[in-house]
């Protein structure tokens, strides 16, 4: 019989890992700034924050991280007029506005795109028909950030770049398919560290196929409204059924639910939210806001409950990339 393997001795402990690190992560909580509460903290009378705020700083701090490597969302819906601009826009600002630079807004579409119309004009008039021949020596070494100016728009209020389509041309005159968008999307990771997709409404069309090819997360905006908000449950689960990186994203995905009239009841838009939540990750609610119609769409101008509504929206896409 073969004698048992003698013991062996656990290593001797050195001086530093017996000893107790002088450093530590302790933080302190910064004091209430909304409400009563922050009131009484610019008095002078320190006040923690309300969980309400405290909720709301993680929001914040969720849209202000940063990423290992580029990330990619699709804003998607097939159905027109339900929101897409609108959400692409609004998460474009949250993302840029708390986690800097580096966000761009792309107008995917064919088919006369309007993300251009509805945000701010830089001192040209370039579009993605300006950028396609310049794609070879933009992702050459010799490409740097600031050539892009040549082709996107920067938002100087919200701190995101859109790259425009061009809808005053027939889509014969801009017909595009997966491999622009391979292009596009190469430069556009090249340079940005998320790019948020903003689509047409035609769910065959090359070019939206590989958008959600290429999409680390997806976005589905609908309003309050039945036939919209069918389409968007028709979309995620369409995606479901054909598996793969397509079922991951409809069940990682985003639904936005927005008022979109004055007098649309609370009841109805709580009882078109809960019929996605057995269908996505997360569903967020907001609220009507006459500035999301206006011609160009000015983060700043929303009231405090819309921007806090999207901020909470920008935090669920947040969490699942």
């Amino acid at each position: 019989v073969a004698p048992a393997p003698a013991a062996v001795a656990d290593p001797p402990l050195t001086r530093r890992a017996a000893r107790q690190s002088f450093l530590t992560r302790e933080e302190v909580e910064e004091p209430a700034t909304q409400g009563m509460r922050g009131t009484l903290t610019r008095l002078g009378i320190r006040m923690s924050p309300s969980e309400d705020e405290r909720r709301e700083r993680e929001w914040t701090r969720l849209v202000s991280q940063h990423w290992p490597g580029p990330r990619t969302v699709a804003v998607v819906n097939g159905k027109g007029g339900v929101g897409k601009t609108m959400s692409t826009i609004c998460l474009s600002s949250v993302f840029a506005r708390h986690g800097g630079a580096g966000v761009l807004a792309w107008d995917n579409n064919q088919t006369r795109g309007t993300l251009g119309w509805s945000t701010e004009q830089g001192p040209h008039d370039a579009s993605i028909l300006d950028l396609l021949p310049q794609v070879d020596r933009l992702l050459g070494t010799g490409a740097q950030s600031a050539d892009l100016a040549h082709f996107v728009h920067h938002q100087t209020r919200d701190r995101y770049d859109v790259l425009r389509s061009k809808p005053e041309v027939l889509a014969t005159q801009q017909r595009f398919d997966d491999t622009t968008v391979d292009l596009i999307h190469a430069v556009a990771a090249k340079f940005y560290r998320l790019v948020l997709i903003d689509s047409g409404n035609d769910e065959t069309d090359p070019m939206w196929l590989r958008a959600i090819e290429r999409a680390d997360q997806i976005v589905v905006p609908t309003i309050g409204e039945a036939k919209a908000a069918e389409s968007a449950a028709l979309l995620i689960e369409g995606l479901a059924e054909r598996g793969g990186h397509f079922a991951d994203l409809a069940e990682r995905a985003v639904v936005v639910v927005s008022a979109h009239k004055h007098d649309l009841a609370p009841a109805e838009l709580a009882k078109i939210s809960d019929g996605f939540a057995p269908l996505a990750r997360d569903v967020v609610t907001v609220p009507y806001d006459p500035a999301l119609g206006a011609d160009v769409l000015n983060y700043g101008a929303l009231r405090a409950s819309t921007q806090r509504a999207w901020l909470r929206a920008g935090a669920a896409v947040a969490r699942g990339l």
